[in-house]
């Protein structure tokens, strides 16, 4: 019933190929592909044509990634996790060295703490310019003129 003709041997490669990348990646990469490559090795098994074989695998694989993906981006995908920093956002802060996107320099204090900033126009800010914080990316503090009271 069953023979290892070159097209089996083809989906059994294939179905090992994508089992041993999801083995190595953290994220789900190719598991859709390998079930793909498990129904196309039935069908081969089945001494289904090549076409059905091609069709069973595009087919499979497109509705289990259809299917599944958005259930996988929910309950597996890593969640950013908010830090104490983020409660800076939108609080103000002194300019204590002059902000120069092109120069690459700029310092800011925050409750006391010195924080690399750089300007959110690119704009040039001179020290002692009260800012407000728009954005943390990393250790630097996006921020802008603070508007005058």
């Amino acid at each position: 019933m069953f023979s290892l003709s070159g097209n089996v041997l083809f989906w059994l490669a294939a179905l090992i190929v994508f089992i041993v990348i999801e083995a190595v990646t953290v994220g789900l990469a190719s598991i859709w592909f390998a079930i793909g490559a498990l129904a196309a090795l039935v069908c081969a098994m089945l001494h289904g044509p090549i076409w059905l074989q091609a069709l069973w695998f595009v087919a499979v694989s497109a509705l289990t990634l259809y299917f599944t993906r958005p259930l996988v981006k929910k309950y597996v995908t890593a969640r950013s996790v908010a830090t104490n920093a983020d409660r800076n956002v939108g609080r103000v802060a002194l300019v204590q060295e002059a902000i120069d996107n092109l120069a690459a320099t700029g310092t800011v204090q925050l409750d006391g703490v010195i924080w690399t900033a750089r300007s959110v126009a690119d704009d040039p800010i001179p020290a002692g310019t009260r800012v407000v914080v728009r954005e943390i990316r990393g250790v630097k503090l996006l921020v802008e003129p603070a508007p005058e009271e």
